[in-house]
C-alpha cells in the first residue's frame, strides 16, 4: 500500500489498528500509515561513531547483591557441666588453694558394766586439697574495623566481647569436666575418687554397646538391664544409703539417650520404665560422655544429689581499659 495523503494514511491505519491487535502487535503511539513523501530525503545516514568510553552494558554488581540485616551466628554444643553437677563458689580470685574438712565418725562399744570403761567415740579427719586455675582471653577492636564491620550492619564491639564470654564459658565447662593438667584439679571425668565404671551386659546383637555405626543395637530390656546394673552398683557400695527413690541424675551422651527410646514387645521404652521404677531420677546429655572407653563402652554416668559441685572463685572479671588512641583492649 502506498499512501500519498496524510488523512487516508491515517484513517487507514485506523480501519486496520484492530486487525492488528487481534494478532497481537500492540503499537499505541502510531497514528497513520508513512506516506510515501516522508520515506525519502529524511533518514540522517552518518556513520555510526566510535565510543569515547570503554563499551559496557551493566551497572557495579554490588548494586544489585542484598546484604540480609539478620546476623547468622554459628551453634556450639550445649554446655552442660553446670546442669549435671550444680555450681557454687569456693573462694575468691587470689586463692590459689581449697581445702575441704572431712570428717568420719569412728567408734566401738562394749558390753555394759559399772566398772567398766570400755567404747570408744570418735572422729576422723582429712583435709583434701584442690588448685585453682585463672585464665583469661582478650577482647580487641579498633576504630577502623569497628566502622567497616558496620557498613555490613554489624555489631562488632557487642561480637567480639559476646564471644569473650562465650569462649571463657565454654573453656571452664571443659574444665568442669576434665580438670586441669598439672594441677589438683579434677573434673567429673577424671576425678580420682571415682568409682571404677561397670562393664554393660553382654548384647544379643553382639557385643556390649547399645549403639554401633550409627545403629541402636540393644533392645530396651537389655538398655534397662544396664541402668539397673548401675543403680544396683551404688546400692551396694552405700550399703543403703541409696535407693530406687534416691534423687539421681542420669549423664550420657546425646545418642546414649536417643537410645532410651527403644521400645519393648509390650511398647514400653526405655524411659518410660526409669519414670515408673526410678521417679526422682532425672536425665541429662553432655557431648562430653561420647568419651567411650573399652571399660566404659556406654559413656553413662549415674550421680547422686549432692554428691559434688562444680566450683569456681570468679566468673568473670573485667580490668581497667588499656591506654591507646585509637583501639580498645579488654580482658
Amino acid at each position: 500500500m502506498q499512501f500519498h495523503d496524510y488523512n487516508q494514511a491515517a484513517a487507514t491505519w485506523t480501519q486496520h489498528r484492530p486487525m492488528f491487535e487481534q494478532a497481537g502487535i500492540y503499537l499505541p503511539e502510531a497514528r497513520a500509515y508513512i506516506v510515501e513523501a516522508f520515506r525519502t530525503n529524511h533518514v540522517a545516514m552518518d556513520a555510526q561513531p566510535s565510543l569515547a568510553t570503554a563499551s559496557n552494558a551493566g551497572i557495579p554488581a554490588f548494586l544489585t547483591t542484598l546484604v540480609d540485616p539478620e546476623v547468622y551466628r554459628i551453634l556450639f554444643a550445649p554446655t552442660k557441666a553446670a546442669e549435671i553437677f550444680g555450681e557454687t563458689r569456693k573462694g575468691t580470685w587470689i586463692d590459689q588453694t581449697a581445702m575441704f574438712p572431712v570428717i568420719e565418725q569412728t567408734g566401738e562399744v562394749s558390753s555394759y558394766g559399772d566398772y567398766n570403761d570400755n567404747g570408744r567415740a570418735g572422729a576422723n579427719m582429712n583435709w583434701p586439697q584442690r588448685q585453682s586455675y585463672l585464665f583469661q582471653t582478650i577482647s580487641e577492636y579498633g576504630e577502623l574495623e569497628i566502622e567497616r564491620a558496620g557498613l555490613g550492619r554489624v555489631n562488632w564491639v557487642g561480637e567480639v566481647d559476646a564471644a569473650g564470654v562465650t569462649v571463657l564459658h565454654r573453656f571452664l565447662n571443659t574444665t568442669y569436666f576434665k580438670g586441669v593438667q598439672g594441677l589438683q584439679n579434677f573434673g567429673l571425668l577424671d576425678d580420682p575418687n571415682l568409682a571404677a565404671p561397670i562393664t554393660p551386659s553382654p548384647k544379643a546383637y553382639g557385643g556390649v554397646k547399645w549403639i554401633n555405626n550409627g545403629q541402636i543395637v540393644a533392645t530396651a530390656n537389655e538398655i534397662y538391664a544396664d541402668l539397673q546394673s548401675l543403680w544396683l552398683q551404688l546400692v551396694t557400695q552405700t550399703a543403703g544409703l541409696v535407693d530406687q527413690n534416691t534423687k539421681m541424675t542420669l549423664a550420657m551422651s546425646p545418642e546414649s539417650q536417643l537410645a532410651m527410646t527403644a521400645t519393648n514387645s509390650f511398647n514400653v521404652n526405655v524411659e518410660d520404665l526409669l519414670k515408673k521404677n526410678f521417679p526422682s531420677l532425672r536425665v541429662v546429655s553432655a557431648v562430653q560422655y561420647r568419651g567411650q572407653t573399652a571399660i566404659n563402652p556406654g559413656g553413662i554416668a549415674l550421680r547422686r544429689q549432692p554428691s559434688g559441685k562444680c566450683p569456681w572463685a570468679v566468673e568473670l572479671w573485667h580490668p581497667r581499659w588499656p591506654a591507646n588512641p585509637t583501639a580498645w583492649l579488654g580482658r
